[in-house]
């Protein structure tokens, strides 16, 4: 299978489930990558926040570079735990037409497939869990 050779270098164009994570990393377009990820419409493309503190507008401007409308909803993965999101952050993101919730890593991750694969406007911003 060509997909699997690929090499990844940080994007892979096009949108994409996730296949599987742990041990720091996520697994999808049958590759696979080690540390956090923001899964958007335009692709998978690796995310350089670790922790629950580096989740800031900063960090999630490639979320807002997406076509405007492309997203209706941010999955943020904030790690093992649930942790909350910045109100202020919250509200730029509203302002953006983007409804966002927090979830332990695991939980975006599924509840991002699932909405995947009814073809909603998702988008996700993973956290990378041990």
């Amino acid at each position: 299978m060509a997909e699997t050779n690929r090499k990844y270098e940080g994007f892979v164009p096009g949108a994409h489930d996730i296949e599987g994570f742990g041990a720091g990393g996520f697994r999808f377009a049958g590759m696979s990558h080690r540390g956090s990820l923001l899964a958007l419409p335009s692709g998978i493309r690796a995310w350089a926040a670790t922790t629950p503190a580096e989740i800031t507008f900063a960090s999630l401007a490639p979320v807002l570079d997406e076509e405007p409308g492309s997203i209706e909803l941010l999955l943020i993965g904030t790690g093992p735990e649930i942790r909350p999101i910045h109100p202020d952050l919250r509200a730029r993101l509203k302002a953006a037409g983007i409804g966002v919730d927090p979830m332990a890593t695991t939980h975006a991750i599924s509840t991002y497939n699932i909405l995947f694969s009814e073809k909603r406007r998702v988008a996700a911003a993973l956290l990378a869990v041990a």
